[in-house]
């Protein structure tokens, strides 16, 4: 029977769009196949209320890597990305000035945290320092292919060749690298700084898209996994879409489609068709069948060894691969909102007469490290936190696309709530009462701000997992865990985007690096095979 293409992909997310543009434009034939009406998995821009548009889950830029970004010539398909005139703004409490802002600006930085300490403002530029050397490290090893337990000789090559990388750094530079991979993001930010809330600030990186605390350990590297992206060629900044993530998404599809690929809508996949221990194909949910050489998956590599692979006809690599999938960790415990605003909220740390910088920041209630730490015993204790952590931005003030004339979108991401509540109850009966201390923390910092609520957008750790198939609302498709990075990630022995079935690859987010929109999964698996 003739194969329908060469490349069968699973899923049109930024990552396997990435993934098929490269394959096309070295003249693969190359079909990509997506369960939803729209492309884009979780970066997509949706009407939510009448004339209000925003991202729906993804929602900010800048971990997009900008070798993708000119690789597939994404400005020339329509992709615009505006930076933030500041990076992040902290309500610390309900007083006037009782707020903290991190800007793009050393010496303003040191400024603003000046206010709260002297010596927190005099240990930043060592910290900014540290951080920045090793995210350079951790830029580059994202576009590596990490070496597979049980490879051959490329696989030992790049073993000794990411050995060297990092043996030729400065001693104290491999000790913050280890460190990073094995401390909590509180007890590395105390070796700079004293104030409750600097630390929790910067403690911010280290839980977002993590079911965790401060204090646990590992969250040092997600800090860090947030500080090596940038924008428009500046390192360290974080952007907008213009349009919203989808604008990035529809000009992957373009660039994909332009080189050759071919993309379907309303495609859903049932199952990866294994003959001879050899992946070779798909069957729909509609029943059709379609063949091809090599079978790339973008979907969580749980979904894909539980839910899409066979019991049967696996070879026996393949059968430990599903197996170890079962014990695979998911679960961001993220709560997703967009809301329709009549205005513009204000906060009574920073009243203002209308838009300002803070306004087109990234807003964040999570006032102190203590603040954070809370949040996810509470959440382990309750199922979610009484006072969540809220990321509040309101695109509509860099993107007049998105919103009315003089009215406004807002993105809330929340922590903690956990996607496994207690036995007998289900997200589907809680989500209201967790909109409701939602909305009630934002007004608490923001009053008023429930008045100008015209449309909203609810998305729990259920509705995730449905619409996007993220596993447990898991926004990195897996927990950003030592157990679950580089070589083992998703697991030993499955790493290097080749998958222990023959034919058969991952190029999503449960490969390295892991999750947020950098298209560097997508990127290294078409090398990967094409490399063959």
């Amino acid at each position: 029977m003739p194969n329908d293409a060469e490349v069968i992909i699973i899923g049109a997310g930024h990552n396997g769009l990435t993934c098929a543009a490269y394959l096309a434009s070295a003249g693969k034939s190359v079909i990509v196949l997506e369960a939803r009406d729209v492309v884009g998995g979780a970066a997509v821009t949706e009407e939510f209320a009448p004339g209000f548009r925003n991202s729906t889950a993804s929602y900010t830029v800048s971990l997009l890597n900008p070798k993708v970004i000119a690789d597939l010539d994404l400005h020339a398909y329509g992709l615009r990305i505006v930076r933030r005139e500041i990076s992040n703004f902290w309500p610390l409490g309900q007083r006037p000035g009782d707020y903290l802002k991190l800007t793009f600006d050393a010496d303003r930085n040191r400024d603003e945290f000046a206010r709260l300490s002297a010596d927190d403002a005099d240990a930043l530029p060592r910290y900014a320092s540290d951080i920045g050397d090793v995210a350079d490290v951790i830029r580059d090893l994202a576009m590596e292919t990490p070496p597979n337990l049980g490879g051959g000789l490329r696989d030992a090559w790049r073993a000794l060749k990411t050995g060297n990388r990092l043996r030729r750094l400065p001693e104290a530079r491999q000790r913050l690298v280890f460190d990073f991979f094995t401390v909590s993001a509180e007890a590395f930010l105390r070796r700079y700084f004293r104030h409750p809330a600097i630390i929790g600030a910067f403690a911010f990186d280290g839980i977002v898209g993590s079911y965790a605390a401060p204090s646990t350990p590992g969250t040092a590297y997600v800090l860090l996994h947030h500080a090596f992206g940038e924008v428009n060629g500046e390192k360290g900044q974080w952007g907008h879409a213009i349009g919203g993530m989808g604008a990035i998404t529809t000009a992957m599809r373009r660039s994909a489609e332009a080189r050759g690929a071919k993309v379907f809508t309303g495609a859903a996949v049932a199952e990866v068709l294994i003959e001879g221990g050899r992946a070779i194909g798909v069957r729909m949910v509609d029943g059709r069948t379609m063949r091809a050489n090599a079978v790339v998956c973008n979907a969580n590599p749980k979904r894909l060894a539980l839910d899409l692979l066979p019991a049967a006809g696996l070879p026996p690599k393949g059968k430990v691969f599903r197996d170890r999938m079962t014990h695979y960790a998911c679960g961001s415990a993220s709560f997703r909102m967009n809301l329709a605003l009549s205005g513009l909220p204000q906060f009574t740390a920073l009243p203002t007469d209308g838009a300002a910088e803070h306004h087109r920041a990234g807003i964040i209630i999570g006032p102190s490290v203590g603040y954070l730490e809370r949040a996810y015993l509470d959440a382990r204790m309750h199922g979610w936190s009484r006072e969540p952590v809220i990321e509040m931005l309101i695109p509509s003030t860099l993107d007049d696309t998105l919103a009315p004339g003089g009215q406004h979108v807002a993105s809330l991401f929340c922590q903690h709530f956990d996607p496994d509540l207690a036995i007998g109850r289900s997200w589907d009966e809680a989500r209201e009462d967790a909109v409701e201390t939602i909305i009630s923390t934002v007004e608490s910092y923001a009053p008023g701000l429930r008045e100008l609520i015209v449309g909203m957008q609810i998305h729990s750790p259920l509705d995730l997992e449905r619409k996007f198939g993220l596993v447990g609302g898991d926004i990195f498709h897996g927990r950003l865990s030592l157990d679950q990075m580089f070589s083992a990630r998703p697991t030993l022995g499955a790493a290097g985007y080749r998958l222990p079935v023959d034919g058969l690859w991952l190029c999503g987010s449960g490969a390295h690096p892991g999750g947020g929109v950098t298209g560097a999964p997508g990127h290294n698996c078409a090398r990967e095979m094409l490399r063959g």
